[in-house]
Parts: C-alpha cells; sequence; structure tokens
C-alpha cells in the first residue's frame, strides 16, 4: 500500500479515507470528523466561525450574516496544516456552509515555500453516482484505484439488494423529507434517488441539485404521507429538540402523515447529509421506515426513531 499523511477536512471524506484502508496514514481532520470515533485522536485544523448553539433559526441567521459579508464560514488552521506537512488533502467544493471550501484550502496553502505543493483532492457530491465517483476519485488519488472500484461495487451491490427487498411493496408513500427546519429545507442532491429506491414518491426536492428552501405551506399542500425529518448536522435528540418550531404550527396536527403516526426523526448528521460509504445505511434506514413490512436491519433506535 502507498505511503500518504492525509488531512481529510470533512466527514465523508475521512470515513471514505478509512474504508480504503488509509486511518493510520490520516495526520489532521477538521472539527466535525467524528467516525470512526478512533479518528477523534488527531488534531482539528478546523473551526466554525458561528457558534453553533442554538436553534436552528440562530444558527441560520448567523450564518447568512457572514456569507453575506463574502466571508468563509470556517476558518482553516493554516500555521498546523503547514506543520503536520500533508501530501493529500480531502476537501469539498459543492457547499461553503457544510464544511471547509476548496477556496479555504488553497488559501490556507497558498504561502508554502519550497518542497511540493499537497495534492488536493476536492470531492462534489451532489447526485448518488457522484457520491460514488467521488468515492474512487479519492482511490486514485492515494493510489489505490482497483481498492476503490471494489469498495463502489459492493457498496452497489448492497444498495441493490435493498432495492430488491423492497420492490414487492404495493405501495410508495409519499415522502416529504426536511433536511433544516428552521427556515424550512426539503432534502435535495442524492436524497430524491435513496428515497426512489426505497420505494418512495419524493414530493419536494430535485435529484442532483442543491437542498431547495421551503415555506410551510407547501407541505400542508403537499400533505405528505410520511414526513422524515433529518437536519444536517444534528443528531436525533438534537433534532427533538428543534421540533416545536413543526409541532406548534396550528396545521401540523392536521396533516395526514401526523395524523397516521408517520414522522419520523433520522441522524441526518452521521447518514443522510454525510456522502461517504454508510450512504447504504442511509437507504436501510429508508427502507426500513417506509416499508417496515419488508426491511428490518436494526436500525430503529441508533439511526432513527418514530416521532
Amino acid at each position: 500500500m502507498p505511503t500518504h499523511r492525509i488531512v481529510t477536512l470533512l466527514p465523508s471524506a475521512t470515513e471514505i479515507v478509512c474504508a480504503l484502508g488509509f486511518e493510520d496514514q490520516i495526520v489532521g481532520r477538521s472539527h466535525e470528523c467524528d467516525y470512526p470515533a478512533s479518528i477523534k485522536r488527531l488534531p482539528p485544523l478546523t473551526q466554525p466561525k458561528f457558534n453553533p448553539e442554538g436553534t436552528s433559526a440562530e444558527i441560520d441567521a448567523r450564518v447568512r450574516t457572514i456569507v453575506g459579508n463574502a466571508l468563509s464560514v470556517y476558518r482553516v488552521d493554516a500555521d498546523l496544516l503547514r506543520t503536520l506537512q500533508p501530501d493529500v488533502i480531502v476537501t469539498q467544493s459543492q457547499c461553503e456552509v457544510c464544511a471547509v471550501s476548496m477556496r479555504d484550502v488553497e488559501a490556507a496553502v497558498a504561502g508554502w515555500l519550497g518542497g511540493a505543493l499537497p495534492k488536493i483532492v476536492s470531492l462534489a457530491p451532489y447526485s448518488l453516482g457522484d457520491v460514488l465517483n467521488d468515492m474512487g476519485r479519492v482511490a486514485m488519488a492515494l493510489g489505490v484505484g482497483a481498492t476503490g472500484i471494489e469498495m463502489v461495487s459492493q457498496l452497489n451491490r448492497r444498495m441493490a439488494d435493498i432495492a430488491h427487498e423492497v420492490s414487492t411493496a404495493t405501495l410508495r408513500p409519499r415522502v416529504a423529507c426536511i433536511e433544516w427546519i428552521e427556515p424550512m429545507m426539503a432534502a435535495g442532491n442524492w436524497m430524491p434517488e435513496l428515497i426512489a429506491m426505497a420505494r418512495g414518491e419524493n414530493l419536494f426536492g430535485v435529484a442532483g441539485e442543491h437542498s431547495p428552501w421551503m415555506k410551510f405551506e407547501e407541505i400542508v399542500a403537499a400533505d405528505p404521507e410520511v414526513i422524515i425529518i433529518v437536519p444536517c448536522g444534528f443528531d436525533m435528540q438534537r433534532t427533538i429538540e428543534e421540533m416545536p418550531a413543526l409541532t406548534s404550527r396550528p396545521e401540523w396536527g392536521n396533516l395526514s402523515a401526523v395524523r397516521k403516526g408517520q414522522v419520523y426523526i433520522a441522524d441526518g448528521n452521521q447518514y443522510f447529509n454525510r456522502p461517504g460509504p454508510r450512504i447504504v445505511e442511509s437507504l436501510e434506514i429508508l427502507a426500513e421506515i417506509l416499508h417496515p413490512e419488508l426491511v428490518s436491519l436494526g436500525h430503529e433506535g441508533v439511526g432513527w426513531r418514530k416521532l
């Protein structure tokens, strides 16, 4: 196996690099990288410029202020990055709110003098295909292209198995998947594809496109049969604490999903919002929620729960 000094600046990148067998060659990570748990022993190289505590509305307002001033949302410890002397840095260019961007990394290494600059691999996962292709790109950058091909093949086989398990379902429930609570955002990017694979009918968000903002009135008009809430960066407990922003609305109790007990909280931080190898577990969770008569893989209580 090739030898590297690797820095991963978003959680999905860390999971990809570890799945490829390079955990022991990672020398630095982002402040959000937390899986596998052993990765937390490494020094964090990033920090948000906003206070991540508080309600989803408060966090959104802080981020909008920073972005509105044309500033980066995160800071990179350029001195520590240089001290670690990585030869590969994995970052992303899809969303400047979700993690350190390509621009941030380029700025951090701009002043390096002497020696070769590190190779920067920038991930940009919009669709499910992009998620899988990015895994292959990381593998190629690390010199293990064949390993990457096999890993992606295994993930594809697992997803095909789940799709087959639910293929006999007679009903395709109409699903609203919410990625941020206040203001409301529907799940886009790869999520509509996963919902379709789990044999659901996605009502909001377009496959391969950024997650769209939406109004509560749109939920009321669509009257989904199932509501799945997966806020970006939130675990289930944090999401439950945010739910009064929705449940206190007078129209909430009249929604079909609410009346039929089909509202679910899932761990968006660990699964749905993290485009790495555990994208398969995200599909499994959706299949368990939408078709419990056909799929039961033990994720309930860990990755999702009924509200």
